[in-house]
């Protein structure tokens, strides 16, 4: 991210709302073009080895002294996702909660319960697009992934834990990646609650056959969304809570994203309250390093959320059962 929007190389692009490989052909072949002049400056198939040798060195972001990818294809332009804590409010069965197994988990529309519950979340309308690729393929696009997203309600509650809400299953979905790596969730743009940056958790499967096996995830992860939008969001009725809350935080102090500010998690986002919003997100994974995210803290109980290096954060107002 940069002031002026989201950049690939240095370079602004054309279509902010969409993932670094969908901005057109002329984006493309500009790449190719970078790329090319490199390999010319450094000699042709020297060049070539010179480019493998250090693309088959790199380590993920948020681990300096992880160990080499093992793949010579792997894609050394890509940041890796930092993984993060699944937070106390999973429900994939790290805690003893799990909707994963419940028939009507896999759709695309998140925000009404399934199954025996009725209750609808309310808010401003906000849909949310993750583009999976995979770094030691090259960055191609992992078709066929399956991924698993949850966030709070308008009020900063988490379906299945917070008071009043227990019985409900809203705001939690499984979506399988296309052709393009791309899965996408029609939801409520989420609340700022007490210690923690507004944001929308994800976990990463190989497919649909794998939700129900925590050991078998790829990533887990975080979305963060952009302050400017969410002043816009939380100055209309039903957000009044999250004024203050938001007030007290930056991306820097966050325990979760405080790591790096956010830079690799903050979505794109686009849209207005009247219309709703639109954000999307890149999520380049190592599949060939073991994933170091999750073990939600506390048994699910209250407490919060640390990040990758944090310390406790924040709950939902009336939040987890004590």
């Amino acid at each position: 991210m940069t002031p002026e929007g989201p950049a690939y190389q240095g370079r602004p692009l054309p279509h902010p709302e969409e993932g670094v490989v969908d901005q057109g052909l002329g984006f493309d072949l500009g790449t190719l073009r970078s790329r090319r002049r490199v390999l010319g400056l450094l000699g042709g198939v020297g060049g070539m080895a010179a480019l493998a040798a250090c693309g088959s060195g790199s380590t993920t972001a948020n681990d300096p002294s992880a160990s080499p990818t093992s793949s010579a294809s792997a894609d050394s332009s890509l940041t890796e996702i930092p993984d993060e804590t699944n937070g106390p409010y999973p429900a994939d069965g790290t805690n003893g909660v799990n909707v994963l197994d419940k028939d009507g988990i896999v759709r695309q529309d998140i925000r009404s319960s399934f199954g025996d519950s009725g209750a609808t979340a309310r808010g401003i309308p906000f849909t949310f697009e993750l583009t999976v690729l995979d770094i030691v393929e090259g960055g191609e696009p992992m078709a066929g992934a399956a991924v698993y997203a949850w966030q709070c309600d308008r009020d900063g509650k988490y379906s299945l834990y917070s008071e009043g809400v227990e019985d409900e299953n809203y705001l939690r979905g499984v979506q399988v990646a296309d052709s393009r790596g791309r899965v996408k969730f029609v939801s409520v743009f989420p609340a700022c609650y007490p210690g923690r940056w507004p944001h929308v958790h994800f976990e990463v499967y190989p497919g649909l056959d794998d939700v129900t096996d925590y050991d078998k995830r790829l990533s887990t992860s975080q979305l963060a969304l952009p302050k400017k939008v969410c002043d816009a969001v939380f100055a209309t009725t039903g957000y009044e809570a999250s004024v203050d809350n938001l007030a007290q935080l930056t991306l820097k102090t966050d325990n979760v994203f405080g790591d790096d500010g956010g830079v690799h998690q903050l979505a794109a986002t686009t849209g207005s309250p009247e219309a709703g919003y639109t954000a999307t997100l890149t999520v380049p994974i190592d599949t060939g390093t073991e994933p170091t995210g999750g073990s939600a803290p506390g048994g699910g109980g209250p407490g919060g959320e640390s990040g990758s290096g944090g310390g406790p954060g924040g709950q939902p107002p009336s939040g987890a059962p004590r």
